[in-house]
């Protein structure tokens, strides 16, 4: 699945457009390096996203094209 469409259908990020600005900006990490939207997610990744001064890692434990709002937060595990 492509990064910017897990970060939407995760709701880690609201809008896919927001997740497409945010990894063009930099500011998207994938195990230690800057992703661009259209790079493949797979489990196990472990995912960084600078949000101002805050840094959050978030690990991807499963992969699913259109979960439902309370499945989504078990596709990933905070770090």
């Amino acid at each position: 699945m492509r990064l910017d469409k897990f970060l939407k259908v995760t709701r880690i990020i609201k809008r896919r457009t927001i997740a497409n600005e945010a990894c063009a900006q930099g500011k998207v990490k994938i195990n230690g390096r800057v992703a661009k939207p259209a790079n493949d997610v797979k489990p196990g990744d472990v995912i960084e996203i600078q949000f101002g001064d805050r840094v959050k890692r978030y690990q991807v434990i499963e992969i699913v094209e259109s979960p439902s709002k309370e499945q989504s937060q078990n596709l990933y595990k905070e770090l």
